[in-house]
């Protein structure tokens, strides 16, 4: 039944308009799409562990890590809401865009990451906990802050983003061994051409928001050497799972033909051009390398 007092309708529908701007919002803050992401790399950690894998376990384990890289992304978006400002991409973030306040955001991100970490502590385990909190502490204390002043920020924001399968594991396992390390190394290693492929062509947004990337700091043929040694330096990583009795000969055959695919498409940026085209075109390939050597390893360890 319809109100008879004029006016009460219309900001009712206001106030809820607000309402659900503020919670779409909030979830920007968490980098939905990253998130995803991360949580693929943390449950192919899980998969890939050995022994038992209990259902409600894994949910409980997915559930505390979302929350702690929501907490990550949302402090990183707090303490960068000047210079997202200042970038096409990211001007229309919730801070910068003027659709949340600061205080409201790192509230958020405080609620999120305390929450998260408990029910890892709680209901999971200590070692879980322990890598998810160093994640969160380097992404914040070391990674964002080091962006506004070397390009090698990127090397120390590679290990924050790495830890996940390490928590799925951990979760699994409650300890980490050898076996483990291989899905860290793969995702530390593979973040480097692909961070350095959007530097580059992105690289004046950068330059204009003030933070310092390689193709400003050291040029496009530096970078794109870095590109090609770390694409060397992946192919060789992604068979380190054959070394300590991980994955058959049959991972090793995806993981050798994606690794030679994807080094010579680095390859191919070493005379072309077209630097931007080919930065962009090596970034999308990134993805489903990424995807399909994880698979194969989750589909060789099962």
């Amino acid at each position: 039944m319809q109100s008879s007092v004029p006016g009460i309708s219309g900001e009712r529908h206001s106030s809820e308009h607000a309402s659900g701007r503020t919670w779409s919002a909030l979830v920007e803050l968490g980098k939905p799409r990253i998130t995803s992401l991360v949580m693929v790399t943390m449950l192919c950690g899980a998969l890939v562990a050995p022994g038992p894998r209990p259902l409600g376990r894994l949910l409980i384990a997915m559930l505390g890590t979302a929350l702690v890289v929501a907490a990550a992304n949302a402090l990183n978006m707090y303490i960068e809401r000047d210079t997202d400002a200042l970038m096409r991409r990211t001007a229309s973030r919730p801070l910068p865009s003027g659709r949340l306040m600061p205080e409201v955001a790192l509230w958020f991100a405080l609620v999120c990451g305390a929450f998260g970490l408990s029910v890892l502590v709680l209901f999971v385990n200590l070692v879980s906990a322990g890598l998810a909190l160093a994640a969160l502490a380097s992404y914040v204390l070391a990674y964002t802050p080091l962006k506004r002043s070397t390009g090698y920020a990127l090397h120390v924001g590679a290990v924050p983003g790495a830890i996940p399968p390490l928590i799925g594991w951990a979760s699994m396992t409650g300890s980490l061994e050898a076996r483990a390390w291989p899905l860290f190394l793969i995702l530390l290693v593979w973040q480097i051409p692909h961070f350095l492929a959007i530097a580059t062509f992105r690289r004046e947004e950068y330059a204009r928001a003030g933070l310092v990337v390689q193709p400003n700091a050291s040029g496009l043929p530096a970078t794109k050497r870095s590109i090609l040694i770390y694409s060397a330096l992946l192919l060789i990583v992604s068979l380190s799972p054959l070394c300590l009795g991980m994955a058959g000969l049959w991972y090793g055959a995806v993981a050798t033909v994606l690794g030679l695919a994807f080094f010579g498409f680095a390859a191919f940026g070493q005379g072309t051009k077209a630097v931007e085209r080919w930065a962009k075109q090596l970034f999308l390939a990134s993805l489903p390398y990424l995807v399909l050597v994880y698979a194969a390893l989750v589909a060789s360890a099962m």
